[in-house]
């Protein structure tokens, strides 16, 4: 049986991509961190992880929430987040960034409103 990587992918260049996806996400949060000052609508993104495809042609790029003001935040800055990556990150090519809310953070908030439901209902 084949072990399993991230994301349910072949674990086979895990090590590698895994270093990869770390990487990207500590660039990516620091040039975050440097660009709120400049656009208060990136104030609450929150990186929370960094999947990049196998032949680095794209990385998704997931965050804790994704309000529309956000989203268009970063497709701004989009460009500028690549060429950030490129000038500190050696890499065979530079990927194209893909935001989307972290799945495992909708699921999460998804239990808890079960739950809560669940003890309201016990309640009555």
């Amino acid at each position: 049986m084949a072990t399993r990587g991230h994301r349910g992918k072949p674990a086979a260049g895990y090590s590698r991509m895994l270093r990869v996806n770390q990487v990207l996400r500590q660039v990516l949060a620091e040039e975050i961190e440097r660009l709120r000052d400049a656009d208060e609508r990136l104030a609450r993104v929150t990186i929370t992880e960094v999947d990049v495809a196998g032949d680095l042609s794209l990385a998704t790029i997931y965050v804790d929430s994704l309000s529309q003001d956000q989203a268009d935040a970063l497709e701004d800055r989009r460009v500028h987040l690549q060429k950030t990556i490129s000038r500190q990150v050696t890499l065979k090519r530079t990927p194209k960034l893909r935001f989307a809310v972290d799945p495992s953070i909708v699921a999460g908030a998804r239990i808890d409103e079960l739950l809560r439901k669940a003890h309201e209902d016990d309640d009555q």
